[in-house]
């Protein structure tokens, strides 16, 4: 039987990393491509209709109404343009079946283990990233997750071979699980149910600010050995890299700002954020951006809105607060549902192009890859999609050509074509 088992993971993992591997990436752009006649989201509020948009060598060189067209032309004429949406805080490429042990690589042994870089355990074959594409997500931000300082992440593009073409910025981040002031009761061992003062909270929080501490000491003298942990921590103190500071309540939010700005970090980002609107001056003051819940969840707690969720990040737009979305605490493979966690903020009172930037040019702001992706400007990277619709709407979510980095990518996924083998099968019964 232990033989037996052994071959059917062997089997599960051969189907997993060859038989089924993703679409062959796309070649470079070798010429000029022109879209005509579409409505460009430019991902930065702003929208142009009947535009002409010119891309070459993977950038892009003209965009406007009055524009000449060159190479070749895609008439897109009633379609939508979009830049490609980014998704971060997720370890997608990290796992690829959560039941397989084997192909799960998002968490290492220990707690508090900053060095530990996700870029190089990175996937590209991972048919749960190929399925982001078909939905417009076309960047990520690889993420480690467990422990208390999961480790570095890194952003990549998706559609490569290996994870030395996929990077775009690596080791962009050090992500930090800050420790709960509550949790839930362990009633198996007698305690009340519901959430109760987590008892071990300041000893936690002790720990992790000793930890940047002995960090900045590391780097301030010459040390005698070299400590992999704390010198990946240097980037913060640097600039050159974030801190993204996962935590949900006041309490939290404010210790773990406070903390890490004591510390001397130089940037830093709070994920989750589910008080954040009770504190957005605090956060403003100390100029945190925040990749915001999730919308399609239900409140944490009994004396919430019932639409808390959904409406959050507006709540926090409005506050005045730099505001992207992320899905960090839901599966992989929900995220490519992330421009429909968009519409949803729209379908409460928030700005359909203002919606957009939560996951473009807000996110590329936030994550540091503004500078060539997030927004539809002359000068920056040629990633970008053409939709049927409206792309925060499932209805309209149905892309036509997708590029990154001006490459013309597949969109055929295992899921497509499923979908063509079973529509196909029903048709006309």
């Amino acid at each position: 039987m232990k033989n037996f088992n052994t071959l059917i993971i062997i089997f599960t993992l051969g189907y997993i990393f060859n038989g089924a591997a993703q679409q062959t990436p796309a070649p470079e752009q070798k010429e000029a491509i022109s879209i005509i006649g579409a409505t460009a989201h430019i991902g930065d509020g702003g929208i142009i209709e009947n535009c002409t948009l010119v891309f070459e060598g993977g950038k892009i060189t003209a965009l406007g109404t009055d524009v000449a067209t060159k190479g070749r032309t895609i008439n897109a004429s009633g379609k939508h343009i979009y830049p490609g949406f980014i998704a971060p805080g997720k370890s997608l490429g990290l796992i690829e079946v959560n039941s397989v042990r084997a192909s799960n690589d998002q968490d290492e042994i220990g707690s508090l283990i900053p060095h530990v870089r996700s870029l190089i355990a990175y996937n590209a074959e991972s048919k749960v990233v190929e399925s982001m594409r078909p939905n417009g997500v076309l960047i990520g931000q690889v993420t480690p997750k467990g422990g208390r300082i999961s480790g570095t992440s890194s952003i990549v593009q998706f559609d490569a071979w290996n994870w030395e073409d996929a990077a775009i910025k690596e080791d962009d981040g050090i992500h930090l699980n800050w420790p709960t002031s509550f949790r839930s009761g362990r009633w198996r061992e007698g305690e009340p149910r519901g959430y109760q003062p987590n008892k071990e909270y300041q000893k936690q929080v002790a720990e992790v600010e000793r930890f940047m501490a002995n960090a900045v000491a590391y780097g301030k003298a010459t040390a005698r050995e070299a400590h992999p942990p704390f010198a990946a921590m240097q980037g913060l103190f640097e600039g050159s890299q974030k801190l993204f500071i996962y935590a949900q309540r006041e309490r939290e939010i404010i210790d773990a700002v406070n903390s890490a700005k004591k510390a001397g970090v130089k940037q830093i980002v709070l994920v989750g954020g589910y008080h954040a609107p009770r504190i957005a001056d605090f956060l403003k003051k100390n100029d945190v951006p925040v990749l915001v819940h999730f919308t399609h969840s239900l409140p944490n707690f009994d004396d919430d809105d019932y639409d808390y969720s959904y409406k959050l990040p507006k709540l926090l737009v409005d506050a005045g607060l730099l505001v992207g979305i992320q899905n960090s605490s839901a599966s992989n493979f929900q995220t490519r549902n992330l421009p429909f966690y968009a519409g949803q903020v729209v379908g409460q009172g928030l700005d359909k192009e203002v919606a957009l930037q939560l996951i473009s040019g807000n996110t590329a702001e936030i994550l540091g890859i503004d500078d060539l992706y997030g927004t539809l400007t002359v000068g920056k990277s040629a990633t970008l999609f053409i939709s049927e619709g409206d792309a925060l709407d499932m209805r309209g979510n149905i892309l036509l050509h997708a590029f990154i980095d001006g490459r013309d990518i597949s969109l055929e996924t295992h899921q497509t074509k499923l979908w063509k083998r079973y529509m196909g099968k029903f048709e006309g019964k």
